[in-house]
């Protein structure tokens, strides 16, 4: 892993690399083009001298160890790092703090190009105890990241995202920031949180420079499909459909276009058809492929809600024809969706009609206010009669010392009256005796 910013059309070789990995234990991909990937496997590590990951291969069955091999890229591994660790003491004695930096930051680049995860982190560490600049200490975050992204350590991401935000407090350029939301926008979409990844795809668009990543139209593939399941019309019309960064390349990614505008436009079969195009493409997708089965159910889930949006009810037979699918296929679709609570609508299988009943969002409003208010006034209701009440002797956590209880020969009981008061701003609760009896 080189570490390289990334410019335009230049890929981090190691992310590729990554990804031929995924491609070599994926299921859907044919024999005949894994043994491509095989052969490209091999020249990239042993290009970059790649020993710890080419230990690991033959333990996942990617490629089978030849010692002879191993041992001549250990051997120009700790050939290479003599030389850099010279280099860094020869900046230290005769040359200033910015060499010293230089020196500390190619041993790091160096670990990280060979694969050795934990020494590359450790090494970025002592290179950032050399920078000031917030600048230069983003870009060794960014270092970071391509490595958390290399092994899909989600855990590493997160942390160095939340690192680079304090950084930024401190200052730093547009540039960087705007290549971070790139970098947390990929983040969240391999983690799941389709909407917050596509908020920040969509700030990115017109100001995109990641190319270290993936290539623009890529971006925009991952943009438009965390879009729709995020979006609602409104939006997805303004921030997608028209935005002119997406129409000037979305025609590149194929079935992408009539994905998006079928699915604006309700040409339900078209969008169908469109998206079976893409699953393919989003089964082979690094980051996409464990959320395959949730993306699949949460498209069809808008479609649906799209459709019944427009009917009180609508004939089971009606919404098949415009979908290019069986009656039988929407019966059992739809069943699910129900069932888990996805589509507000219910089934008459006898007439073979669907009858909507969205939940009106005010109603709903006020039935959840009434049953807060209804909640509040019972949790006060008890308050009054804890408080507000005879106490005995046991009921010591009302009263400040034990003489006030009365132990010994004689029961005593005491009758307190509180007044409190509830200040709703500050959240605090503030009581009061109003009168104090003592009987026997």
């Amino acid at each position: 892993m080189d570490g390289g910013i990334g410019e335009e059309g230049k890929l981090q070789p190691h992310l590729v690399l990554a990804h031929k990995l995924f491609l070599l234990s994926h299921p859907d991909v044919d024999d005949l083009t894994k043994v491509d990937l095989r052969a490209d496997v091999l020249v990239a590590v042993k290009s970059d001298d790649m020993a710890a990951l080419y230990e690991s291969l033959p333990a996942s069955g990617v490629l089978d160890i030849d010692a002879a091999l191993l041992a001549e890229m250990r051997g120009r591994i700790e050939e290479e790092i003599r030389r850099l660790d010279e280099k860094i003491a020869d900046a230290e004695e005769n040359l200033g703090e910015s060499e010293v930096r230089e020196a500390h930051l190619a041993k790091s680049l160096y670990f990280m190009r060979v694969g050795e995860k934990e020494k590359a982190l450790e090494q970025l560490k002592v290179t950032e105890g050399k920078t000031v600049a917030v600048g230069q200490k983003m870009d060794l975050v960014f270092h970071t990241l391509q490595i958390g992204l290399f092994y899909m350590d989600f855990d590493l991401i997160s942390k160095s995202i939340d690192k680079a935000k304090k950084l930024f407090e401190e200052g730093g350029d547009w540039e960087r920031k705007n290549r971070l939301k790139v970098y947390e926008g990929l983040y969240c979409m391999a983690t799941r949180n389709f909407k917050k990844a596509a908020s920040l795809f969509l700030d990115s668009i017109s100001t995109f420079t990641t190319y270290e990543l993936f290539p623009y139209d890529t971006f925009i593939f991952y943009t438009v499909l965390t879009s729709v399941i995020s979006l609602d019309r409104v939006s997805l019309k303004q921030k997608v459909v028209d935005a002119p960064e997406i129409l000037a390349v979305i025609g590149k990614v194929p079935h992408l276009s009539e994905f998006l505008n079928s699915l604006y436009n309700c040409q339900y079969k078209s969008f169908f058809a469109a998206f079976s195009g893409l699953t393919d493409q989003i089964k082979l997708d690094r980051y996409l492929q464990p959320h395959f089965r949730y993306y699949m159910r949460e498209v069809r889930t808008v479609v649906y809600s799209q459709f019944l949006e427009s009917y009180k009810s609508v004939t089971m037979e009606a919404m098949a024809v415009s979908f290019g699918v069986t009656v039988d296929f929407i019966d059992l679709e739809l069943s699910r969706f129900i069932a888990a609570g996805k589509l507000h609508c219910k089934i008459d299988k006898v007439a073979g009609v669907l009858e909507t009943n969205r939940p009106d969002a005010r109603n709903a409003f006020y039935q959840a206010t009434i049953k807060q208010g209804d909640f509040l006034l019972n949790r006060i209701q008890s308050y009054h009669e804890s408080l507000t009440c005879k106490l005995c002797g046991a009921s010591w956590s009302l009263l400040s010392s034990p003489a006030q209880l009365g132990f010994g020969p004689r029961r005593q009981w005491t009758v307190l009256s509180f007044a409190f008061e509830i200040d709703p701003r500050k959240g605090s609760l503030s009581i009061s005796v109003l009168s104090e009896n003592e009987f026997m």
